[in-house]
């Protein structure tokens, strides 16, 4: 999975804002890749999170906000219907978690940190079936260090909300869905063209495989200092 990078260059790739708590985001994801099995050398991804009071603040010194609009019951109830409808639709099983005030940054900011580490797919699989297949709150450190723990992954990376350069990148990702006037999830971006919803998956893959195959491009390095990424003691 590519995360977001800067720059002209970098906003003509296509891009994918998940997100975590949506299980639209979910179930839109696990279609696509049935749609499109090379779907993460062709886009990037961007999380989009409620954020706390921290990026709130970080978001507010840029002059961004936070489009999203919190949900109705009656609009909640209905969600949790169609979930398990469109869940059956795909042939998988889900159990609805419960979220007791969930720190959304948390699992986020903790992918951000996987990604650097060129883990980003196996942490977003492996937090998706936390959430959605085993109804574990994914929005407490413990969570991420078991999940961290299975994939070999450093149980650092359950604490990247304290680490000014992953808040830096997670703000830069919510500046980023301001901008490109993200308002619910999952949502798709193909140079002009936008595409929201479950329902709108097969719109969005048929679009991007109607481009030129992408170029190739290498890892991202892998930062200096927060995570160490030797092979002691099963961290990979």
């Amino acid at each position: 999975m590519r995360a977001l990078d800067e720059g002209r260059a970098g906003a003509r790739v296509p891009r994918i804002h998940f997100s975590f708590r949506s299980p639209f985001s979910w179930l839109g994801l696990l279609r696509l890749r049935e749609l499109v099995p090379d779907l993460d050398d062709r886009v990037r991804f961007v999380p989009f999170w409620d954020p706390d009071p921290q990026t709130d603040a970080a978001l507010a010194e840029q002059d961004a906000g936070f489009h999203y609009v919190q949900m109705s019951k009656a609009k909640h109830l209905y969600i949790l219907q169609d979930t398990r409808r469109q869940a059956a639709r795909l042939g998988v099983t889900m159990r609805w978690p419960i979220d007791d005030d969930p720190w959304w940054e948390v699992p986020h900011l903790a992918w951000l940190a996987a990604q650097r580490l060129g883990r980003g797919r196996e942490f977003y699989d492996e937090v998706c079936a936390a959430r959605w297949e085993r109804g574990e709150d994914v929005c407490v450190p413990e969570a991420v260090r078991a999940i961290a723990g299975r994939l070999g992954l450093p149980a650092a990376i359950a604490d990247a909300t304290g680490d000014p350069d992953i808040r830096a990148e997670a703000t830069r990702c919510l500046v980023a869905a301001y901008h490109d006037d993200i308002f619910g999830i999952p949502y798709f971006r193909v140079g002009p063209h936008r595409y929201w919803g479950l329902d709108r998956v097969e719109s969005f893959a048929e679009a991007l495989l109607a481009r030129a195959d992408p170029p190739a491009e290498p890892r991202p390095p892998v930062p200096a200092g927060a995570y160490d990424t030797d092979t002691a003691g099963g961290c990979g």
